[in-house]
């Protein structure tokens, strides 16, 4: 049977990131990628799952320079993002955490960034299988082996597995299932259907007079659901991605005040499809044009200029490294449906973990990644909490004092005094929630309640 040192589930950014980080150590690595075609990419790839904008602060996570990207991946530089609410809005310019690029982050092409990644595995040895998926995982602990079982019936054996087969989690799910005590399974906590959003996004070409090429556009309070929202991210060529998150599941019938909702109409039974909240979402916007103005770019996307993708919407997860098993980046939840995705720390996480199986040192796996993404989740986790239930109203006052807390000079308690009760309220929560998520609180599954 085929060997190799270690198996890589998906090859996404956390997955080419593993093969590369294995590769450079020496290892023997192999990517299993089922392959999605796309009408901008030639070749097979993985599934995209990210509105690809990256944060200044984002390449010090990666520790990865923007040099180091070719130009055909980046397409435009961010100067901020604008946060928009039914009723008012605010606009940052800066993260407020420190990093060495120069401006606020740079939009990029996600398939070429995802073909990228895969080359510089490649350059550092690491092998692709694509076209084909994984059917299974069977762990021997007794010798310390993985059989891999590939759905066109061939299989192989490694020593140690990397699972980054994103939010669906199609074959994580069933290879940790065999270390949880008592018929327990991780869908109890990361479960797809439970613990997801679904993105989808339309790449449009938008008249030259509205494009604003520098910012980031979010709206707040317009679409029931926890951290809902639709966007605009500009690209190239006056193209950008419009798109929307919300959380599976959501009932109309459970929502109140839904009248608030600018998205939603009186005749609405169940909620709208993404294409209807964004052809909403544009003429709220521009009631002066039609969405004729607003043409689809048929050549970008998986097909025919749209796309849909899951979100991880969980905490994260840890490994059972006592079994050489390590998940990486939307797999184990360490992305976020709250800043739209993650390939910072999918990337991180995959580099890490692909160091450390290369060194036949998976042991160490959770300590290191919680080290260096442990205050980004906690970030996440705390700003996902402050914001659940949040009404219309709510996220309008939480705009006009964030933008006067802006120009006071910064979100500490002395800015927040001095906007009046919403403002102490959001910084005092924000704090509250960060601080209970201290010495990782934000693990959902230790590693010492598998069974290894």
């Amino acid at each position: 049977m085929e060997r190799a040192d270690v198996a890589i589930v998906g090859g996404g950014p956390a997955g080419s990131a593993a093969a590369r980080a294995a590769a450079a150590e020496g290892a023997d690595a192999l990517v299993v990628e089922k392959g999605v075609p796309r009408a901008d990419r030639e070749g097979l790839g993985p599934d995209s799952t990210d509105a690809a904008g990256m944060l200044d602060y984002w390449l010090e996570i990666m520790d990865l320079g923007a040099d180091e990207f070719p130009d055909d991946v980046i397409l435009s530089e961010l100067d901020g993002a604008r946060f928009i609410g039914p009723n008012r809005q605010m606009t940052l310019e800066r993260t407020g955490i420190e990093s060495s690029y120069e401006n606020f982050g740079f939009a990029f092409h996600r398939a070429r960034f995802d073909d990228w990644l895969r080359e510089r595995a490649e350059a550092a040895g690491a092998n692709y299988r694509v076209g084909t998926s994984i059917a299974a995982v069977e762990t021997d602990t007794d010798d310390d082996t993985h059989t891999v079982e590939l759905a066109d019936g061939e299989a192989f054996e490694a020593d140690a597995v990397i699972l980054a087969d994103g939010p669906q989690r199609t074959v994580t799910t069933d290879t940790l299932d065999q270390f949880m005590p008592g018929g327990r399974s991780v869908s109890d906590v990361i479960g797809p259907n439970e613990a997801n959003h679904i993105a989808y996004q339309e790449h449009r070409r938008i008249p030259e007079e509205l494009f604003e090429s520098g910012y980031l556009k979010f709206w707040w309070g317009l679409m029931p659901g926890h951290t809902a929202y639709p966007w605009v991210f500009p690209n190239d060529d006056s193209v950008a991605r419009v798109g929307l998150t919300m959380p599976i599941g959501v009932d109309l019938d459970e929502v109140a005040d839904r009248e608030d909702y600018d998205l939603l109409s009186p005749d609405d039974e169940q909620v709208p499809s993404g294409a209807v909240y964004l052809r909403r979402l544009l003429e709220r916007e521009y009631p002066d044009y039609d969405l004729a103005d607003f043409p689809l770019v048929e050549d970008r996307g998986k097909r025919g200029g749209t796309e849909a993708y899951p979100i991880s919407s969980t905490r994260p997860i840890e490994s059972p490294v006592g079994a050489d098993v390590a998940v990486v980046g939307g797999a184990m939840g360490a992305t976020s449906a709250f800043h739209e995705g993650g390939d910072h720390v999918a990337y991180r996480t995959g580099d890490i973990a692909g160091r450390l199986a290369g060194q036949g040192r998976l042991d160490r796996y959770n300590r290191e990644w919680q080290a260096a993404i442990g205050d980004e989740v906690r970030r996440n986790v705390a700003f996902a909490e402050l914001v659940r239930g949040w009404s219309p109203d709510d996220w309008d006052a939480a705009f006009a004092a964030g933008d006067c807390m802006q120009d006071l000079g910064g979100y500490r308690w002395r800015e927040a005094l001095r906007t009046g009760l919403t403002g102490v309220k959001c910084v005092g929560a924000y704090k509250w929630f960060k601080r209970a998520y201290g010495d990782a609180a934000y693990v959902q599954i230790r590693e010492d309640e598998y069974t290894v």
